[in-house]
């Protein structure tokens, strides 16, 4: 420990009677080091200084070779491609007066922190061990596994992480034969990702050739005949295969829809291996590390069977498991995820008893071919980590165009004793008959009113013109008439004067 493993942390406090002593010779970790820039200063002394420099790059690189602890550089500030190194930082100019030039175009870099990474490969896992200049607080875990798979760190300048490979929480993917990689975020925040955190990508690399044994037994009688029986023997490694089916084992699914009959199905490729496998340990994720739940447990039965049934051989080879389930997701996500443990067995697996909830409450022993694994004096890379993903959708139909969705979609009415489903394109059009029927019937009224009144209008103009009017006969004949009754009354009746 000193000031710069502790800087910010105001661990230094004055002590008249003491005096302190820093070593300058300490070897530091200097293979990632992160540098933060100060504008606008430099160093007014420094240690070393190098002309002819071609590039910035190579200053920084000049720092971190360096026979002593250099923890800041400037380039170019003082002179044509000068590169000035030092062993001082802000944390140790704590006690200088004005340290530093005021020179708005120049630029210190400073040493923030470095990290010494080295990995150790062992049987069942990789652990990765990370050495660091300062104090470190904050916690290193797994990519894609934040929660499951991290280790918390207090105040350390030394801490690891390790990996199973087996493990279905830290998600170690294997990559060829013997060839194991993973991803390892070094975060100083404990909730949230800065730019000062720090990703490494970690790989463990196994010679798994096959490799021949050769067994050498003494047969032989003392005395002339000498015989020694020579046995080569080389057992290959099952290459099992998971992969998503129909319900048959049949055709591979990229995709599907809630609710379609799927088949999972572990299969050794080697048709004459000795091997037979069983499955434990089969979860399911969300591929986002926020959900999962489990299918087959750590004793190789399903923990719900309304999820997924028991794993069973398959009839067409005993060295094929299906396991069937109808087609589910999670709400955050449309790929669910797989991962299983198979672990091989010669020359055969001995299935387990599994306790089965009926519909009617009542259990039933059904076997599965899925096993917890016995103890054992053979290593745990026996185990086989398979991982196999597919993209499943729901049925809501909510990622369809809006036209799409306007014509089918259906409205449910609800009613006392039954409830009627109607299609809303058959409700539209329905509608628009109606409507047009509607205006059909107005017209004709409308027609026939409009004739009825010319008709009325016409009939009554005719018969006011027959009232009114008289012929001449007519009207001489009537003349004639009332003069005749004129002269006949006259004649009747004299005039007297």
């Amino acid at each position: 420990m000193d000031r710069i493993t502790l800087a910010g942390s105001n661990a230094f406090q004055a002590a008249d009677g003491y005096d302190y002593m820093e070593n300058n010779c300490v070897d530091e970790p200097t293979k990632l080091c992160e540098f933060k820039k100060l504008t606008g200063r430099i160093l007014k002394t420094v240690d070393s200084v190098y002309q002819d420099v071609g590039s910035i790059e190579e200053c920084r690189e000049l720092c971190l070779n360096s026979p002593y602890r250099c923890h800041s550089y400037d380039y170019g500030d003082t002179g044509e491609m000068v590169c000035r190194l030092s062993h001082h930082s802000r944390a140790t100019l704590t006690d200088i007066q004005d340290p530093y030039l005021e020179v708005p175009e120049a630029a210190t870099y400073e040493l923030s922190s470095c990290y010494n990474v080295s990995i150790d490969c062992r049987s069942g896992d990789m652990v990765a061990r990370i050495q660091t200049s300062k104090l470190f607080d904050g916690k290193i875990y797994a990519k894609g596994s934040p929660n499951s798979c991290v280790r918390d760190v207090n105040n350390s300048l030394e801490f690891e992480l390790s990996m199973a490979y087996d493990s279905l929480e830290c998600n170690v993917k294997k990559n060829g034969l013997g060839r194991y990689i993973n991803d390892v975020v070094i975060q100083h925040h404990d909730k949230i990702v800065t730019s000062s955190d720090l990703g490494l990508a970690v790989t463990c690399q196994y010679d798994l050739t096959n490799k021949s044994v050769t067994n050498e037994v003494d047969l032989g009688v003392k005395g002339d005949i000498n015989s020694v029986l020579s046995e080569e023997v080389t057992v290959d490694s099952p290459n099992v295969a998971m992969k998503i089916t129909d319900r048959n084992g049949g055709d591979v699914m990229p995709s599907a829809e809630v609710g379609d009959p799927l088949a999972l199905r572990f299969e050794i490729m080697d048709k004459n291996s000795p091997f037979e496998i069983f499955v434990r340990e089969l979860v399911a994720m969300d591929g986002v590390d926020s959900s999962e739940i489990v299918l087959i447990d750590s004793d190789g039965c399903p923990t719900d069977h309304f999820i997924m049934g028991p794993i069973y051989k398959s009839a067409e080879s005993g060295k094929i498991l299906l396991s069937h389930f109808d087609a589910f997701k999670f709400p955050s996500s449309e790929v669910v995820q797989f991962r299983a443990l198979v672990t091989p067995c010669m020359p055969s697996c001995e299935p387990v008893q599994c306790d089965q909830e009926e519909s009617t409450g009542d259990l039933r022993s059904v076997v599965s071919y899925g096993k917890r694994r016995r103890r054992r004096s053979t290593n745990v890379q026996d185990d086989m980590f398979l991982v196999q993903t597919i993209q499943i959708k729901d049925k809501f139909g909510f990622e369809r165009d809006n036209k799409s969705s306007l014509l089918n979609e259906a409205l449910y009415i609800p009613n006392d004793t039954t409830g009627v489903c109607i299609n809303l394109a058959g409700l539209i059009v329905a509608c628009a008959v109606f409507l047009a029927a509607q205006m059909a019937i107005i017209a004709a009224w409308t027609f026939i009113w409009q004739r009825r009144r010319s008709s009325s209008k016409l009939t009554s103009h005719d018969d006011m013109s027959v009232t009114m009017s008289i012929p001449p006969s007519a009207l001489s004949s009537s003349r004639t008439d009332s003069l005749c009754k004129l002269y006949e009354s006259g004649y009747n009746h004299p005039r007297r004067f």
